[in-house]
């Protein structure tokens, strides 16, 4: 079997640009020649094994990381975008496209971020309503979106922050019902922060901060789980200023509202990574076989935050099983999603109909499994399961969410739920990303034609979908 060749022009230039090193040093620190340097940065030599070595030593890199492709993604978002029908017959083929992507990134999320642009003014200048708000963000992509797209090609991995909160767990002491207690006893130590427990006036308040009388109260209706993880959050914005300040820097977020967002959400990464610390939790995932439920008992944690905190588990030299995780509402949206697998979830459309997190709602309370092939031939292992978060008594608001957690199926056997996975006898069912980009011709539940593709319609035959795809 012929070995692979490992093309990481982009990696390795954004690695020189990290550490402010010229083609020439760059070359005196590996011990080849800066020409050969130059030819590695335009992809036309491989990585050789030296290189690899000598990069891994120097820098302190996990080898994996540079034989991963980390393009699939911005592949995935790049192809969804130009299956657009406005780009006609100057669609690039897929070989060009994964060129731009490995010798381009940031070109081609430029044009992603520009494409963007021009769906979201094209769905308000269609809406007679929309164009006269005048909405100024009109075009631009979303506050949310761009914070999204940052945890997205960081990998959903913060390495700096999550050592940090490996080092406060490690502070806070071993794991046991009194760990709340212990936290909430740091911040009075610590920080002279008084956290107390109590009901709101209104339910649907999580947490609230009283500044002047440094008091944080939390929702006592919470479950423990989210109470210690809500005042991890509001720690990590005490004793992580200068850090989140900058990661946010270095993010360079368009507007405040991005870097506001994004602000909060490494906040809840920290709280994450304190709740369930990197190295002891990859230790009782790989000991308990990615035992959700087992973890959770563990870590004192929600399966929501179990299976989040899986998706996270990138660090170099010490990762564990390429998750992706999503979370899904009962209309179908996709609310939260993470991926270091191939797997990519859909930018413009909706998620497949196929996939077994839409039938989550149905099995309340139990992880249901699905075995799925993509069109692009890989195979996955796929859990689902449903929650619901209730605030309040009777008339208090419920909100229902499905869960979807799942590992390329080479990973299976590494997981308590497919150790009895045949591959070579086991069905696996035929999903997508999303209908307008699903190549897929005879899906009995496609919703609509995938663009760029024509269709026929034959008046004397129907079928369950009424059209052919040419």
């Amino acid at each position: 079997m012929a070995t692979r060749k490992i093309f990481a022009g982009a990696r390795l230039r954004a690695l020189r640009n990290q550490h402010r090193l010229t083609q020439a040093e760059l070359a005196a620190r590996l011990d080849i020649s800066a020409s050969y340097v130059n030819q590695i940065e335009s992809n036309q030599r491989p990585l050789t094994a030296s290189v690899m070595l000598a990069l891994a030593d120097g820098f302190n890199l996990d080898l994996s990381s540079l034989m991963t492709d980390g393009s699939d993604r911005l592949l995935a978002d790049l192809r969804e975008a130009m299956a657009d029908p406005l780009f006609g017959e100057a669609v690039p083929n897929l070989q060009e496209l994964k060129t731009v992507t490995a010798n381009a990134p940031d070109m081609a999320r430029a044009l992603l971020t520009l494409y963007e642009a021009y769906r979201k003014s094209n769905e308000r200048l269609n809406s007679v309503d929309a164009a006269l708000t005048r909405d100024p963000q009109s075009g631009m992509q979303t506050a949310y979106e761009e914070v999204r797209d940052f945890f997205h090609y960081a990998d959903n991995y913060i390495d700096p922050l999550d050592r940090a909160a490996e080092a406060l767990a490690t502070e806070l002491g071993e794991f046991g019902p009194d760990r709340l207690n212990r936290l909430i006893a740091y911040c009075q130590e610590a920080h002279d922060l008084r956290v107390v427990l109590t009901a709101p006036n209104r339910p649907e308040v999580i947490k609230e901060f009283d500044r002047a009388g440094r008091t944080l109260s939390i929702n006592t209706r919470l479950e423990p789980s989210s109470q210690f993880f809500q005042i991890a959050a509001h720690l990590a914005g005490m004793e992580q200023t200068t850090l989140l300040d900058q990661l946010l820097d270095a993010a360079n977020f368009k507007t405040a509202d991005a870097r506001a967002i994004a602000r909060m959400g490494l906040a809840n990464y920290f709280a994450g990574a304190l709740q369930m610390p990197y190295g002891a939790y990859l230790k009782a995932a790989e000991a308990h076989r990615y035992d959700i439920e087992e973890l959770g008992q563990l870590f004192g944690a929600s399966l929501e935050q179990v299976a989040h905190r899986l998706s996270t588990m990138q660090r170099p030299r010490e990762r564990g099983v390429p998750f992706f995780f999503a979370r899904v509402d009962a209309a179908g949206t996709i609310t939260k999603r993470h991926s270091a697998t191939a797997l990519q979830f859909a930018r413009f459309g909706g998620a497949c109909p196929l996939w077994n997190v839409h039938r989550a709602f149905e099995a309340h309370g139990q992880i249901t499994r699905q075995l799925a092939e993509t069109p692009d031939g890989n195979r996955y292992l796929c859990l689902a399961w449903s929650s619901e978060k209730r605030s309040g008594g009777y008339h208090g608001i419920t909100r229902r969410y499905a869960y979807a957690l799942g590992c390329e199926i080479s990973h299976a056997n590494r997981l308590v739920y497919g150790s009895d996975v045949d591959v070579t006898r086991d069905r696996f069912d035929p999903i997508g990303i999303s209908c307008r980009i699903c190549e897929r011709r005879n899906c009995p539940q496609r919703s609509v034609p995938p663009l760029g593709a024509g269709i026929s319609i034959d008046a004397d035959r129907r079928s369950i979908v009424p059209y052919q795809i040419g």
